[in-house]
């Protein structure tokens, strides 16, 4: 069971005995966020959503990967299980005593390591009702990560599945983040490649070529407006849109296998 090294640029190839053991921990992030998810509701709060995450992964014997985890832009290292993000938060948000309301989103993002792997994986929630144009925001971005998926051909490089993302994105009149992407996955968190979820001239050198035994972390993240993002204060961990308006994550952990791209991640 020995992880091998590829020609990219330091990606690190998977066996199947090593991808078996990142299932077990891609079946527990999915279990965790199954759970959570069905506890979104007008009054929840975060802290609560965060506590019943923490309970499941110290009881399946598991890490949570984002405890701890130390930003030098912030004043402390990030202190939960899930990263807990709603509204106009695009990721990292701090799980706390905010209380989510009618019409919000709330985005929960989930890393587990067990038995030496990791998964993670994030999905974004309506709670209650919410309007026709959030409705789209959260069908469009679940819909580019379905498309990625079935765009992840071996042999392929990632530009052409970038590229279908961000076109199918900004035909709804979305915009795709920039600042943040994907990442390999494996015995750490974050591995290389850098996955993002567009295509430019900026991305050309970073681009790769989908081979057996990668395993990624894909994460569209998608905006209302502008794909402009800032920390929302100077201190702490979210990060915010600039112009205020909803944004929407999901992710899965993904396995190249010779039958094609496999989720870790889902049930």
């Amino acid at each position: 069971m020995t992880t091998r090294s590829t020609s990219q640029k330091g990606i690190i190839l998977k066996s199947t005995a090593e991808i078996d053991l990142m299932r077990r921990a891609g079946a527990l992030v999915c279990k965790v966020l199954d759970h959570v998810c069905a506890l979104v509701v007008p009054g929840v709060t975060t802290g609560e959503l965060n506590a019943e995450a923490e309970r499941l992964i110290e009881d399946a014997g598991a890490e949570a990967l984002f405890k701890g985890v130390v930003n030098p832009a912030a004043s402390f290292p990030f202190p939960a299980a899930l990263c807990t993000s709603v509204n106009d938060e695009v990721v990292h948000g701090v799980p706390g005593k905010r209380a989510l309301k009618e019409g919000d989103v709330i985005s929960i993002d989930c890393g587990v390591r067990i038995e030496r792997f990791c998964g993670d994986s994030a999905r974004t929630i309506a709670v209650g009702s919410v309007s026709s144009k959030t409705a789209d925001l959260l069908r469009v971005t679940r819909g580019s990560l379905e498309l990625a998926i079935g765009e992840m051909k071996l042999g392929r490089m990632w530009s052409e599945v970038a590229t279908a993302i961000q076109k199918q994105v900004e035909s709804a009149g979305m915009s795709v983040v920039r600042e943040f992407v994907g990442h390999g996955i494996g015995q750490e968190m974050h591995e290389e490649p850098k996955v993002p979820n567009y295509h430019d001239r900026s991305q050309k050198k970073s681009d790769f070529c989908l081979e057996e035994g990668m395993t990624l972390a894909v994460e569209p993240m998608v905006t209302l407006g502008s794909c402009d993002v800032m920390y929302a204060d100077a201190d702490a961990w979210a990060i915010v849109t600039k112009d205020g308006k909803f944004a929407a994550h999901f992710e899965h952990t993904i396995a190249m296998t010779a039958g094609g791209p496999v989720v870790l991640t889902a049930a």
